[in-house]
Protein backbone atom coordinates (compact mmCIF):
# COMPACT_ATOMS: atom_id res chain seq x y z
CA UNK A 1 0.00 0.00 0.00
CA UNK A 2 1.17 3.51 -0.77
CA UNK A 3 1.98 6.22 1.72
CA UNK A 4 1.63 10.01 1.78
CA UNK A 5 4.67 11.55 3.46
CA UNK A 6 4.22 15.12 4.67
CA UNK A 7 7.24 17.36 5.04
CA UNK A 8 7.97 21.03 5.64
CA UNK A 9 9.89 23.02 3.04
CA UNK A 10 12.62 25.48 3.96
CA UNK A 11 10.14 28.35 3.47
CA UNK A 12 7.78 26.82 6.04
CA UNK A 13 5.25 25.47 3.53
CA UNK A 14 3.92 21.93 3.80
CA UNK A 15 4.06 19.45 0.95
CA UNK A 16 3.37 15.77 0.46
CA UNK A 17 4.89 13.02 -1.59
CA UNK A 18 2.93 9.92 -2.51
CA UNK A 19 5.23 6.92 -2.32
CA UNK A 20 4.59 3.49 -3.82
CA UNK A 21 5.17 0.22 -1.94
CA UNK A 22 8.82 0.24 -3.03
CA UNK A 23 9.37 3.71 -1.50
CA UNK A 24 9.61 5.48 -4.86
CA UNK A 25 7.98 8.93 -5.04
CA UNK A 26 5.20 8.80 -7.64
CA UNK A 27 3.49 12.16 -7.03
CA UNK A 28 4.59 15.44 -5.40
CA UNK A 29 2.29 18.23 -4.27
CA UNK A 30 2.59 21.97 -4.52
CA UNK A 31 3.43 23.93 -1.36
CA UNK A 32 0.65 24.61 1.17
CA UNK A 33 0.71 27.39 3.76
CA UNK A 34 -1.05 25.29 6.42
CA UNK A 35 -1.08 21.64 7.45
CA UNK A 36 -4.88 21.60 7.08
CA UNK A 37 -4.58 22.71 3.44
CA UNK A 38 -1.99 19.96 2.87
CA UNK A 39 -4.37 17.39 4.40
CA UNK A 40 -7.12 18.64 2.08
CA UNK A 41 -4.75 18.18 -0.86
CA UNK A 42 -4.18 14.56 0.15
CA UNK A 43 -7.93 13.97 0.32
CA UNK A 44 -8.29 15.51 -3.13
CA UNK A 45 -5.64 13.12 -4.51
CA UNK A 46 -7.47 10.17 -2.96
CA UNK A 47 -10.76 11.32 -4.48
CA UNK A 48 -9.44 12.10 -7.97
CA UNK A 49 -6.70 9.47 -8.44
CA UNK A 50 -8.89 6.77 -9.94
CA UNK A 51 -10.42 9.05 -12.63
CA UNK A 52 -8.29 8.91 -15.79
CA UNK A 53 -9.78 12.20 -16.99
CA UNK A 54 -8.04 13.97 -14.08
CA UNK A 55 -4.57 13.20 -15.48
CA UNK A 56 -2.98 15.82 -17.71
CA UNK A 57 -0.25 14.09 -19.70
CA UNK A 58 2.56 16.47 -20.68
CA UNK A 59 6.05 16.75 -22.17
CA UNK A 60 8.77 19.00 -20.80
CA UNK A 61 10.99 21.25 -22.91
CA UNK A 62 13.62 18.47 -22.92
CA UNK A 63 10.98 16.02 -24.24
CA UNK A 64 10.60 14.03 -21.02
CA UNK A 65 7.12 12.82 -20.13
CA UNK A 66 5.28 13.73 -16.93
CA UNK A 67 1.76 14.20 -15.68
CA UNK A 68 -0.27 16.46 -13.44
CA UNK A 69 -3.18 15.20 -11.38
CA UNK A 70 -5.94 17.81 -11.32
CA UNK A 71 -8.91 18.32 -9.02
CA UNK A 72 -12.43 18.74 -10.37
CA UNK A 73 -11.89 22.52 -10.42
CA UNK A 74 -8.84 22.11 -12.70
CA UNK A 75 -6.26 22.95 -10.03
CA UNK A 76 -3.08 20.86 -10.08
CA UNK A 77 -2.86 18.80 -6.89
CA UNK A 78 0.21 16.73 -7.75
CA UNK A 79 2.98 16.36 -10.31
CA UNK A 80 4.94 13.27 -11.28
CA UNK A 81 8.62 12.79 -11.82
CA UNK A 82 10.06 13.00 -15.35
CA UNK A 83 9.89 9.82 -17.42
CA UNK A 84 11.92 8.79 -20.46
CA UNK A 85 8.94 7.34 -22.32
CA UNK A 86 5.18 7.69 -22.47
CA UNK A 87 4.80 4.04 -21.46
CA UNK A 88 6.83 4.66 -18.29
CA UNK A 89 4.60 7.68 -17.57
CA UNK A 90 1.48 5.51 -18.01
CA UNK A 91 2.97 3.03 -15.52
CA UNK A 92 3.39 5.94 -13.10
CA UNK A 93 -0.26 6.95 -13.57
CA UNK A 94 -1.36 3.35 -12.94
CA UNK A 95 0.72 3.35 -9.75
CA UNK A 96 -0.96 6.54 -8.48
CA UNK A 97 -4.40 5.07 -9.29
CA UNK A 98 -3.53 1.93 -7.35
CA UNK A 99 -1.72 3.48 -4.36
CA UNK A 100 -3.47 6.78 -3.62
CA UNK A 101 -6.99 5.74 -2.55
CA UNK A 102 -5.88 3.64 0.43
CA UNK A 103 -2.55 5.28 1.19
CA UNK A 104 -1.70 6.04 4.79
CA UNK A 105 -0.33 9.40 5.96
CA UNK A 106 2.93 9.90 7.86
CA UNK A 107 5.10 12.85 8.84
Amino acid sequence: MGKFVISTRSNGEFQFNLKADNGEVILTSEGYTTRAACDNGIESVRKNATDDARYDRKRSTNQKHYFNLKATNGQVIGTSEMYESSSAMETGIASVKKNAPGATVSN
